[in-house]
């Protein structure tokens, strides 16, 4: 086979293994999963894994001009890369920066994605794109046969969190290009749930549709969960009194962040749950709380391992990391005609447990959630952490405000100095905060107190570093 004919050939057998394991259900298998799927045994979910791989492999090769050169310059044969083994010894991990090249000289959409001009003007649905926060954004157009695979996996992760019939929910994310927004909309209308909209009004204007419609369900970031419980108490009303039981977040670390997860819980007397996915290569939902996920010494997430392959490496080798040992995410996605990917690159911190859960799922645990992205890494003076880590610090001191800021800048002298600016009312207190960032994070960090209400409310995705270094 050669040319558009290999190319629809390999297209067609693809979505026909993608078929054969698609479930188009609108009711819950039971009251406990959502699909039978989250029960497989571990011999059943590494079968359907290499069946997938089997045929997403010649499909990337004759679909993707990216993946082609790849596999060429690689001197490997699709036919090589028949099982999840094959693949870890025969294909190096795909990082984000080959992808912003293959962008760059293939504007405007690179050639990454399987989905062409063709696919896209016969059953194009939507594209988004990576924010390009790390570099040039990466856009992926996908299909509507993409978008049914999107719902099923997105409903299994919203069920599994605890989301069930009659529990109305409020969205509160600004849609654009937010694949967190867009998948828990197209999931709540498969599950049958009820929808407030919320988008495109401010704190108080939200917090009068949970005080008159009381929704159960509120979706939004971290910080815009933080940000709105404090809106509602300035308007003198109480979030732990209100209907509200399960928050779905997404978009920034928070369950893996302890002082955060205590912090929202403890505003709302509600439920926190993960929705965490990528762009790139997780787009629908890859890791979602079950009931037992804060049961452990660490929370933790599911990863949905019949429709993605999850591993972790070495951040500085990129080898394989051994099963318990703290690594950097590595996804393949199997589980889209437009964003096939063998072993992207992540790159969230996390450690991969494959132990049973007490919730009876068999997939995989990634423990302590995802943590902090290497791409978010700071480095001062040789010192490497996470603003995670900062984060941590921040809530561990009593008092000190929803919001902080690491500022980064550089001495005339060429050393580098971070400043962390907390809200509290002790100015005082910058000594205690200075204490628990050195001893997480062993670096000597300036603290600046500001009174409450100072810094900035994240009605969004945070932003909390604010790095002035330059490049010199």
């Amino acid at each position: 086979m050669t040319g558009a004919f290999a190319a629809q050939e390999t297209r067609n057998t693809w979505k026909s293994v993608l078929e054969t394991f698609h479930e188009d259900r609108e009711t819950p298998l039971n009251s406990d999963y959502w699909s039978e799927k989250d029960t497989w045994s571990r011999d059943r979910i590494r079968d359907v894994q290499d069946e997938k791989i089997a045929a997403v492999a010649p499909f990337l090769y004759e679909n993707s001009a990216f993946y082609r050169a790849r596999f060429d310059r690689l001197g490997v044969a699709p036919t090589d890369i028949h099982s999840v083994d094959s693949m870890l010894a025969n294909w190096p991990v795909v990082t984000k920066q080959e992808m912003m090249a293959d962008v760059t000289e293939h504007p405007p959409y690179g050639t990454y994605s399987t989905c062409g001009q063709q696919e896209w003007d016969d059953r194009g649905w939507m594209l988004f794109s990576s924010s390009g926060t790390t570099g040039v954004p990466r856009p992926f157009r996908y299909t509507h046969f993409d978008r049914k695979y999107w719902e099923q996996a997105n409903a299994r992760a919203l069920y599994s969190g605890g989301l069930r019939r009659g529990d109305a929910a409020l969205p509160m994310v600004g849609f654009g290009p937010h694949v967190f927004a867009w998948g828990v909309q197209y999931a709540l209308a498969k599950m049958g749930l009820p929808v407030i909209p919320g988008g495109g009004m401010d704190g108080r204007a939200r917090a009068g549709l949970i005080q008159r419609f009381e929704p159960r369900v509120l979706i939004c970031t971290p910080s815009y969960a933080l940000y709105l419980a404090r809106t509602m108490q300035d308007m003198g009303m109480d979030p732990a009194a209100t209907s509200v039981r399960w928050i779905v977040q997404g978009g920034e670390p928070f369950s893996g962040v302890k002082g955060t997860l205590e912090r929202i819980q403890d505003l709302w007397d509600a439920t926190a749950v993960e929705f965490y996915g990528c762009t790139e290569a997780s787009p629908h939902c890859g890791g979602y709380s079950c009931p037992e996920y804060q049961s452990g010494e660490k929370p933790f997430i599911h990863l949905m391992e019949d429709i993605q392959v999850w591993e972790t490496v070495d951040a500085d080798t990129l080898a394989p990391t051994a099963d318990g040992v703290s690594g950097i995410s590595v996804c393949t996605n199997l589980n889209s005609e437009s964003a096939a990917q063998l072993r992207f690159l992540v790159g969230d911190y996390t450690t991969l447990s494959y132990e049973p859960c007490a919730c009876g799922r068999r997939h995989v645990r990634a423990i302590g959630c995802m943590t902090g992205r290497s791409d978010d890494l700071i480095n001062i003076r040789g010192i490497k952490f996470f603003p995670v880590q900062i984060e941590e610090a921040v809530r561990a001191v009593p008092g000190t405000g929803d919001e902080f800021q690491i500022r980064l800048t550089k001495t005339d002298a060429g050393l580098d100095t971070m400043k962390v600016v907390v809200e509290h009312a002790d100015p005082a207190i910058g000594r205690i905060v200075y204490d628990e960032i050195h001893a997480r994070c062993e670096v000597r960090a300036d603290v600046e107190v500001v009174a409450a209400g100072t810094l900035p409310k994240s009605e969004m995705k945070a932003k909390r570093v604010f790095d002035e270094r330059g490049t010199a």
